[in-house]
């Protein structure tokens, strides 16, 4: 019973999708009429497909031959192709730089002591302003000063016998060299004990802001121990990279825009500090260092810079991305000069989001054509869309 039951809903589908397409097409109807199926049931789905054939043929017989009419009778109004266009425009390529740098302080120094000590005294905190010569800290010096006492000792002591040999003629002359000669070495020995004090003081070596103090009251230093750093952050140099075109222009004192990321919406002006004198053979960059003021201290060594730099350029004609095409010897575009179609050669240059930069024989204003480019012809005749027909222009 099952399978009777499952062979009845089947037909029934079937029969109802033969109704629907018979209610929905016509020409379903009637090729089910000439494959023998009743013409009075056909009628009762769907009235049109009971109608004559023939007089449909006829109607489309008819269109067809009005179309053909019509299509001979647009081929007979003329052979000029309808296209599309647009003016040659100008644009300029290589006429801005712009690049990422670092910046750094104008001046910066890691201070070392120039002695091996324990620290005594830390005389300076981070963010002071030193000044060149300014001591930082102080190690300890118990030994250098009696070294120095008993120098000038020494030379007090040398000194009066130099005296009283040139002064008695009781003693040869080479006496008296050699005690002039001993006064003097007591002075070089009194130098180099006081230099060897000196060097108990760690000094700024420039002007510039203190950085975080790396030491601390009791450490043993060396020569090699980092005290501190020091800035001269009154300008700011940001080194970066610009392609090897770039290279021959860019000048020393050319003005240079930066924008830091800490001060959104500020534009620092600065200029160009310094060129490198070769390109570097792997990036094809050439390393070019800025200079920037910073006298109200908003910067700081180490920020990120976007550098802009902007140069004359070169101006080439622009012309629509779709207007160049390709054949066997390389791209061109169709100009259009008095109705008729002429093609151009054409070097690509640069290529932008809305035209295409070309070195070509164009000139601005010159007229391209962008759409219809499949039926344009050498000397051809064109037709642009939006122009009147010539009889309704002479009207």
């Amino acid at each position: 019973m099952r399978i009777w039951n499952q062979l009845l809903l089947s037909v029934a589908a079937l029969i109802a999708g033969l109704c629907l397409w018979v209610y929905m097409s016509a020409d379903a109807g009637r090729t089910l009429i000439s494959m023998g199926m009743p013409q009075a049931v056909v009628s009762a789905i769907n009235p049109k497909a009971a109608e004559p054939p023939s007089a449909t043929v006829a109607g489309s017989g008819g269109h067809s031959a009005g179309a053909e009419h019509g299509g001979a009778g647009n081929h007979a109004d003329g052979q000029a192709v309808l296209v599309a266009t647009r003016p040659v425009g100008t644009g300029v390529v290589n006429d801005r730089l712009s690049a990422i740098g670092d910046g750094e302080a104008i001046q910066s120094v890691v201070v070392m002591p120039q002695a091996t000590g324990t620290i005594n005294e830390i005389l300076v905190k981070s963010g002071d302003l030193v000044k060149k010569g300014q001591v930082l800290a102080q190690l300890d010096d118990d030994e250098q000063i009696i070294l120095r006492d008993q120098a000038q000792v020494l030379l007090r002591s040398a000194r009066e016998k130099s005296d009283s040999y040139k002064n008695l003629k009781s003693f040869s002359r080479l006496e008296v060299l050699d005690a002039q000669i001993a006064s003097e070495t007591a002075q070089l020995a009194l130098t180099n004990a006081e230099l060897a004090l000196k060097r108990r003081s760690v000094l700024a070596p420039i002007d510039g802001i203190v950085g975080i103090v790396a030491i601390n009251i009791g450490d043993n230093v060396t020569t090699a121990s980092n005290v501190v750093t020091i800035d001269n952050r009154s300008e700011l140099l940001v080194d970066f990279w610009a392609p090897e075109r770039f290279a021959v222009q860019v000048k020393t004192e050319m003005p240079v825009e930066a924008v830091s990321v800490s001060r959104p919406g500020r534009t620092f002006a600065g200029s160009v500090y310094a060129v490198d004198n070769r390109v570097d053979p792997a990036s094809r960059t050439i390393r070019i260092r800025a200079k920037i003021p910073n006298g109200e201290d908003e910067l700081r060594a180490g920020m990120s810079f976007g550098v802009t730099m902007r140069f004359p350029g070169e101006t080439y004609p622009a012309v629509d991305p779709l207007a160049v095409q390709w054949d066997a010897q390389g791209s061109f575009v169709w100009r259009i000069v008095d109705h008729r179609s002429v093609k151009a050669r054409v070097q690509i240059i640069q290529r932008n989001p809305d035209a295409i930069l070309v070195a070509a024989e164009l000139k601005e204003g010159d007229v391209v054509a962008t759409e219809g480019l499949q039926r344009v012809r050498e000397n051809g005749t064109v037709r642009i869309a939006g122009e009147k027909p010539p009889e309704v222009a002479s009207r």
